[in-house]
């Protein structure tokens, strides 16, 4: 697999022929684990670490090591889960974008039928976690389907696949509720709304590199809708989220310190706005990865909003 480069253009392709996958995987093992994106990690770890939070915040401190393991495992199956679906509905299209030209279903390296096999037996992995979690948030994970079966397809009809995708991605927030104490508050959904919204504007900024490819073909994208009024639509749903949570914070009578470290995050968000340009495209990777940061933060707020 080769990439080209240009001396005007940055390479905006995603898959890169020199990574850990490539150098220690099987040839025949590679495709699969690009199709569910090991070989990008930062997708499920900003699935996982606002589980993570969540978890600790319903647990009042450290949460059970077994639930970890359990949901951990879980963002990790769901979020390769809902990336098959996006890249099997998007086989056609993809090779038309740069950005996602030499994804695995796309190129040719691997089968319909076996990306197909590949989903189904993840999702009979996923069912098997099911028998460790309590009904309430069985039911739960059975309403989350839906929701990453469909993302794929929003673009195709709405500007906002952005909010799809952070409502499923963020779900793991309101199963670790339900399953720590059977219940879900006000205040946990308020943490997991504010999600949502960090999400379809970090995403938002991901999708701009692609907004060139996604006009071409006629799909639609928050970055669309937001073109060259980016800065405004980022802050407003950075300040949303912002806002969710120091409530939930407040609601859940989270410490001084949960507030000190939403200071933080705030500075981290309010840097991203001012980093950001909507024509520079080849920002919209590192910006994205940034929100990896705005991740832990938001796991060291809930452990000091428990403990201190």
């Amino acid at each position: 697999m080769q990439h080209t480069s240009s001396t005007t253009r940055p390479d905006l392709t995603d898959m890169r022929p020199d990574d850990w996958v490539a150098r220690y995987l099987p040839d025949s093992w590679g495709p699969y684990a690009r199709l569910c994106r090991l070989d990008r990690p930062v997708g499920t770890w900003l699935t996982l670490l606002p589980c993570i939070a969540a978890l600790i915040q319903a647990a009042g401190g450290w949460p059970d090591v077994w639930r970890l393991l359990i949901f951990s495992f879980g963002a990790l199956l769901m979020r390769g889960v809902g990336c098959c679906f996006n890249d099997i509905f998007d086989r056609d299209f993809d090779h038309q974008v740069e950005r996602t030209r030499f994804r695995p279903l796309t190129s040719g390296q691997l089968s319909l039928r076996n990306a197909l096999i590949f989903v189904f037996v993840q999702l009979m992995i996923g069912a098997l976690l099911l028998l460790a979690i309590n009904e309430f948030s069985r039911w739960l994970a059975l309403l989350l389907v839906p929701f990453i079966v469909v993302y794929p397809l929003c673009k195709r009809f709405t500007h906002w696949p952005q909010a799809v995708l952070g409502i499923a991605f963020n779900w793991g927030m309101l199963m670790a509720w339900s399953d720590t104490q059977n219940a879900l508050p006000l205040a946990a959904i308020a943490m997991w709304l504010g999600a949502v919204t960090w999400q379809i504007a970090y995403d938002a900024i991901y999708g701009y590199i692609d907004m060139e490819d996604d006009l071409k073909l006629g799909l639609k994208s928050a970055a669309i809708r937001f073109g060259d009024q980016g800065k405004q639509w980022l802050g407003g749903f950075y300040a949303v989220t912002m806002v969710l949570w120091l409530w939930a914070g407040y609601a859940m009578g989270m410490s001084w310190a949960y507030f000190v470290v939403m200071a933080a995050i705030g500075m981290h968000l309010a840097w991203q706005i001012k980093q950001f340009d909507p024509q520079r495209r080849e920002l919209g990777l590192p910006l994205f990865r940034a929100n990896m940061t705005v991740g832990v933060l938001l796991v060291v707020a809930a452990l000091g909003g428990t403990l201190l």
